[in-house]
Parts: structure tokens; C-alpha cells; sequence
């Protein structure tokens, strides 16, 4: 509604009116009304804005939280671990380390720990009933005494191999391989060949040498006198201060095989574990998309709701034009019906993306990250979208002529 004001005139002429201006609070009053007439339609419209904005809230805080997960494990686990692998020759042979590699290995200044583990030909089953060829996908693997302290793993059960059983027929199983041979306590006896073998331990996962979860470990000695185990490694495992990593890694392939470097692989285990950081992020943006979609779908739900709006209060609109209301008057209210409309659908957006990001980070056993900004875009956004899906009916409204209006049935 709006007044009009007398201003002094000249004499000999009519005084001047000026149509007065509603104050910010009736507005919102206004468009307050016109969205409570209507409460079933408000909320199926904001229901669309609610569900674009949960989205992209919800994807960026799992994709923060799940980088934030994924750098404390690698702070708990250490980036500083190298690998130092035989390749292969021309004819597609396995090549195979020198025997005296760990001991070159540890001549190297900055090296804090080297360690080896050795590829071993023994066939593993759960007992002599289990035909030979059924190995559980399980393969064996001698391992010197020293490995848990290089990788940061823990055993889960039992003991790890030490100077006093390593020349026994004892294994350590990885934490896959245990739950394949059905091996739930220390002190069962698993196949290997024909030789029966003590199960004295059972591994927690190894995060960064995952291939070592599906293997039988057992000692070097041992694996030489029961197996026929030649006594080459087959990888290295090395740590050495973070600063002096890459120093490390660039002489490691020639100290480890002078002359032909080019039969060792070097590589960084925690650049696996980067990689799949960005290949989450790949999936981040794609949900991104998505949630834009759902969120350009909702506008468009918005914009639907105040063209019909305007179709069925042509009388309200008339009569309002008739008493004095501006064009802008009627753009106005109708712009901010339809900014409230849509902010309502963002504040429960954010809610129930925040809500879902802490869910599923508390169910993964993450601590949750709602990074602020997203929270702020995700709202400007509604709003922005709240503007664009009012700004025609707005117009429309505001052109209706009086007359036309009123006599609207």
C-alpha cells in the first residue's frame, strides 16, 4: 500500500503528489503474507532449493572431511616410505635383487630404516584335505624381522616373527589372508607345500603396502630351509627424514643395482594414497554438477510458483494499483516473495546438508568438516536464484493495468 504526499505547489497551479515509499520491514511483512496463503506450494517449491543446496553442501563437506581423514593418516603412517622393487627384463622375466640390497640400502647417509621382504614358490592351504591347486588367492612371503618397525603396522594377534622362531615353520598371515583361511586365533597349523606351519600372529591392515594383507609371512631362514627360498628380496622398504626423501629416492635405484638402474622401480606408497585424493576429487566435481542441476531445477520450481501466484492474485494486484501502488511497488513485493521463498529453501538446504555431512563422516568414523564458505556460497546462490526465478513474474505482475486487473476472473 501506498500513500500519497502533498508537496507546496506555485500558486495558480494544483499541488504535486508523490507516491510514498513502504518501509523494508512492511515488505517483508507483505511478502510474509503472500507465501502463507499458499504453505503447501511454498514448501514443495523450496523443497527443490532445499535438496540443490543439502547437495552441494554435503558433497564438499564429505570431500573436505574425507581429505581431512586421509591427511591424518598419512601424518599417522608417514609419507617418508620407499619401495624399491625388481622389474622385469626384455623377455618379460622377473628380475631379481641382490642378495646383499638391504645392507647397501643402509650404507646410504640419511636412511633410518631398510628392510626386505622375499617372493617364496609355497603353496598354501588350510589343511591336507584341501586339494593343492585351492590356495585361498594367499601367497607366501619371507620377511626379515625388522618389517613393522619400516611400515608403522601393529599385530592384530599373537606375535610377529623374531630371532627366536624366524628358522621355525611359523607364519604371520595378513590380515585378508587370515579371514580367506578361515584363521581366526594364533596357534592353528595352515599347509604350506607339504609342510605343516604354526600361525603365530595375525597383522592389522598395512595401508601403505595393501599386497601385504593377502600374504603368509615367515622367516628368512626358515623360508631357505623348508621352501627352497634363494634369499633374493623382492622389494625394499626404506625410511629416511622427510627433508631428505627426494635425495634419497634419486640415488636409491643405483645404489641398489650399480649399472642397471633401469631394472628397480623407486616408487612413494603415499602417492597412492594422494592419487585417490584426486581421483575423489574428480567425483566431487561431478556431484558438484549434480547438485547444481537439482538447484537449477528448484529455481525453475520457484519461478513456476510465482507466475501462477500472479495469475491467480490479479484482483489483489489491481486493487492495489487502483489505490495508489506503484509499479515498483508491486515488483517489489512480488521479487521479495519470491527471495523468501527460495531463502527458505536454503536455510533447509544448508541444515540438512550439514546435518548429512556429519552423519555419514560420524558413521565412516571421520571428524566431519563443513568448511564456512560453502555453507555462504550455497545461500548466495539461493538467493541469487531466488531473484533470476522472480524477476518475470515481477515484471508481469507490475504491468497488469488496473482495470484489466480488477475485472479478472
Amino acid at each position: 500500500m501506498s500513500a500519497l504526499d502533498r508537496r507546496p505547489a506555485p500558486a495558480g497551479r494544483p499541488p504535486r503528489l508523490k507516491a510514498s515509499r513502504l518501509p523494508p520491514g512492511d515488505v517483508l511483512r507483505l511478502g510474509a503474507v503472500g507465501l502463507g496463503a499458499r504453505r503447501a506450494r511454498v514448501v514443495l517449491s523450496a523443497l527443490g532449493i532445499a535438496i540443490g543446496i543439502a547437495t552441494m553442501i554435503a558433497v564438499v563437506g564429505l570431500s573436505q572431511s574425507s581429505k581431512s581423514d586421509l591427511m591424518a593418516r598419512l601424518d599417522r603412517l608417514g609419507t617418508n616410505l620407499l619401495t624399491v622393487e625388481a622389474g622385469k627384463d626384455a623377455q618379460g622375466q622377473a628380475l631379481k635383487l641382490p642378495k646383499s640390497a638391504v645392507a647397501m640400502v643402509e650404507r646410504i647417509g640419511p636412511v633410518r630404516h631398510a628392510t626386505a621382504t622375499g617372493d617364496v614358490d609355497a603353496r598354501i592351504r588350510r589343511s591336507d584335505v584341501v586339494p593343492e591347486e585351492r590356495t585361498a588367492g594367499v601367497t607366501t612371503q619371507a620377511a626379515r624381522t625388522d618389517l613393522l618397525a619400516a611400515l608403522n603396522v601393529r599385530v592384530a594377534k599373537g606375535t610377529w616373527l623374531n630371532r627366536a622362531n624366524e628358522r621355525l615353520p611359523v607364519t604371520v598371515l595378513g590380515s585378508v589372508a587370515a579371514r580367506r583361511l578361515g584363521i581366526t586365533e594364533p596357534g592353528e597349523k595352515i599347509m604350506m607345500n607339504d609342510e605343516y606351519v604354526v600361525v603365530v600372529g595375525i597383522l592389522r591392515p598395512v595401508e601403505l603396502v595393501p599386497t601385504l594383507d593377502r600374504v603368509a609371512m615367515v622367516g628368512f631362514p626358515a623360508a631357505e630351509r623348508y621352501f627352497g627360498f634363494d634369499g633374493h628380496p623382492s622389494m625394499i622398504f626404506e625410511r629416511s627424514p622427510d627433508a631428505t626423501v627426494e635425495d634419497v629416492r634419486e640415488v636409491l635405484a643405483r645404489t641398489v643395482s650399480p649399472g642397471a638402474e633401469g631394472s628397480v622401480k623407486v616408487s612413494r606408497p603415499s602417492d597412492a594414497l594422494a592419487a585417490k585424493a584426486a581421483t575423489d576429487k574428480g567425483l566431487t566435481t561431478l556431484m558438484l554438477a549434480l547438485g547444481a542441476v537439482a538447484l537449477l531445477v528448484g529455481g525453475v520450481g520457484v519461478a513456476n510458483t510465482m507466475v501462477i501466484s500472479v495469475l491467480e492474485r490479479r484482483q489483489e494486484i489491481g486493487l492495489r494499483r487502483a489505490i495508489g501502488a506503484t509499479r515498483n511497488a508491486i515488483r517489489l513485493q512480488f521479487l521479495t516473495e519470491s527471495l523468501l521463498l527460495s531463502a527458505l529453501g536454503g536455510a533447509a538446504g544448508a541444515l540438512l546438508g550439514t546435518a548429512t555431512t556429519f552423519g555419514f563422516a560420524l558413521a565412516q568414523g571421520w571428524t566431519a568438516v563443513v568448511p564456512p564458505w560453502s555453507v555462504a556460497v550455497g545461500f548466495a546462490a539461493t538467493l541469487l536464484i531466488g531473484v533470476l526465478a522472480g524477476l518475470y513474474p515481477a515484471v508481469r505482475a507490475s504491468r497488469l493495468h488496473p482495470t484489466v486487473a480488477l475485472n479478472a476472473t
